[in-house]
């Protein structure tokens, strides 16, 4: 077996996450097109009404999806012990997985659409935006669904060039779509925001049919195979007994953020705006430490495949450092230059004073969110889900959500107080991460089929 040094494992580790890091990067700037498009042709009204939706929409999928991580565990522990026929056994059977819970979640979402958006506080204008949005957004619910799922199963056999070549060109796909839709360029009609919900619908359903395409290709070693399509309890049990404590952790992490939404509704538009704009510059600011976090999470199933934990603590030891260096790096440029970001975003005077002081704040929050992310990675990759669980279920709902609810709600603070509450939680839980991470304990979870 190959002796690794340092630059090996740095290799190894950014050969595998750049791809993802382009790739996470380009489905957010899917919807950071949406944002700025809406934003800028369309104003804050809509902009606050297709936030609110797609953080709806998102919540429902991202609980679903959770069984992805158990997945890409399985799929990479047998990508490490070279038994290709059981990741493929894994990769069908958790697409059959996917395509039931999506197809149920479609239709929870058209059936009940009135009761889920009635728990936000919009104005008469933005709920109206919010309603034309949903219809045609809807549609794209189910390839949305199954597109992480291949993307998961892609990644778990170390494959992240396949889905950042997928997503380059459906993202193209929806930028071009979203600018003749939204403003009835040439022969096209002008449709407002119903367009920029068709444009991204279309763009999903493209991705759908390239990735289908590629897994249903049995020359390819990931493969969905209609053969294996079927339940077993050989990889049924193993893929809940993982991914259960991560779709816990999914539906308490993202019942917080719909939590925390329907507080941010209370407040007025501008800072629901404000709100929808800083969240986008986030997301782009942590895509390097999701990016990180994937590739850790196949590097470690794969080592400890191998049987070489050494390996495996190393990798994820190199993520976190990663992920803190980023952190501190993109936290100075929140802190020193959030005009020209916010910019980006709105032309709207209001938004981008409430949104300087707020960045500040997020900057100060970076280094801490950033490891976060990138430890937790390698730590699920070695099929240890229910601790990052634990932790993740004490930083949202014992500090984060109640400070939010304190800050802004009691204290009549405005958006201020949201990233204040997560300063507070996510500092306290990096620390209790380290101690997790340092004991080593997760080196040792046992994966059976």
């Amino acid at each position: 077996m190959k002796k690794y040094n340092k630059k090996d494992y740095l290799k190894e580790l950014f050969t595998l996450s750049l791809p993802v890091i382009g790739e996470m990067s380009l489905n957010t700037l899917l919807g950071i097109a949406d944002t700025i498009m809406i934003s800028y042709f369309l104003g804050k009204a809509a902009l606050s009404a297709s936030g609110f939706t797609n953080q709806l929409v998102f919540t429902l999928i991202f609980i679903f999806t959770a069984f992805n991580v158990g997945a890409t565990a399985l799929i990479a522990r047998n990508y490490g012990e070279k038994n290709y026929k059981m990741l493929n056994k894994v990769a069908s059977q958790s697409f059959l997985l996917n395509l039931i819970l999506g197809i149920i979640l479609t239709i929870v979402a058209f059936t009940f659409k009135t009761q889920l958006f009635s728990i936000f506080d919009l104005s008469v204008i933005a709920r109206k935006f919010q309603v034309d949005y949903f219809k045609y957004i809807a549609f794209g619910i189910l390839p949305l669904f199954l597109n992480m799922n291949m993307t998961a199963i892609l990644r778990g056999s170390g494959d992240t060039k396949t889905p950042l070549k997928i997503t380059f060109i459906s993202n193209l796909l929806n930028i071009a779509g979203n600018y003749v839709l939204i403003t009835g360029f040439g022969p096209f009609p002008e449709l407002g925001i119903t367009g920029a919900a068709i444009s991204t619908t279309i763009s999903r359903v493209f991705a759908f049919i390239c990735y289908g395409k590629y897994l249903l290709n049995r020359n390819n070693k990931p493969h969905i195979n209609f053969k294996n399509m079927f339940f077993t309890k050989q990889v049924f049990k193993p893929l809940i007994k993982i991914s259960l404590p991560s779709a816990l952790e999914q539906t308490l992490m993202q019942l917080s953020f719909l939590t925390i939404g329907v507080i941010i509704s209370k407040l007025d538009t501008t800072n629901e705006a404000g709100f929808r704009v800083i969240m986008n510059i986030e997301s782009l600011s942590f895509m390097p430490a999701i990016g990180l976090s994937i590739a850790a999470a196949t590097l470690t199933g794969k080592a400890l495949g191998e049987k070489d934990k050494s390996k495996a603590y190393m990798f994820g030891k190199l993520t976190a450092l990663c992920g803190v260096i980023w952190g501190i790096s993109v936290g100075l440029l929140f802190i020193f230059i959030p005009k020209p970001l916010l910019y980006a975003f709105t032309n709207d005077p209001l938004v981008i004073e409430i949104g300087i002081s707020t960045l500040f704040i997020a900057g100060l929050n970076q280094p801490f969110l950033n490891y976060i992310i990138s430890t937790s990675g390698a730590i699920r990759g070695a099929g240890e889900t229910f601790s990052i669980m634990l932790l993740t279920i004490f930083r949202l709902w014992i500090i984060n959500v109640p400070l939010t609810y304190y800050f802004i709600i009691v204290k009549s603070m405005n958006l201020k107080g949201v990233w204040l509450s997560e300063l507070f939680s996510f500092t306290i839980a990096s620390f209790i991460l380290l101690i997790l991470f340092s004991k080593k304990k997760w080196l040792n979870k046992e994966i059976t089929l």
